[in-house]
């Protein structure tokens, strides 16, 4: 039996390998392709951002070696990045909840 996390890391695996390959080289991501990829498996994180440039912008900075292409070492990167924002997000939504949830009126000891 898998752990979670090993399963985690199978999904970006499969993930990758089920858009890459589709044009060319078939260990990257085209430039269609990862649009394809973030608009199947991403689209609530494009329709957040109001840049309709936003995918280009991602390949852009995601391309460190300038190739066209998205490798998966620079998928991944991406996938860490995006993370490692929504943990940040969630622990600020807990922080505010935790807030809320204290009584205006007691003092802490």
């Amino acid at each position: 039996m898998s752990s979670t996390l090993q399963t985690a890391m199978e999904g970006l695996i499969e993930v990758f390998h089920s858009y890459s390959g589709k044009e060319g080289d078939k260990y990257k991501l085209s430039n269609s392709e990862m649009k394809n990829l973030l608009q199947g498996e991403l689209a609530e994180f494009l329709a957040a951002s109001k840049d309709p440039k936003v995918v280009d912008k991602i390949m852009a900075d995601l391309d460190e070696n300038q190739d066209g292409e998205v490798d998966f070492q620079e998928y991944v990167v991406l996938i860490a990045a995006l993370t490692v924002a929504c943990n940040e997000f969630f622990i600020d939504c807990h922080k505010s909840s935790m807030k809320s949830k204290q009584d205006p009126g007691s003092k802490k000891v």
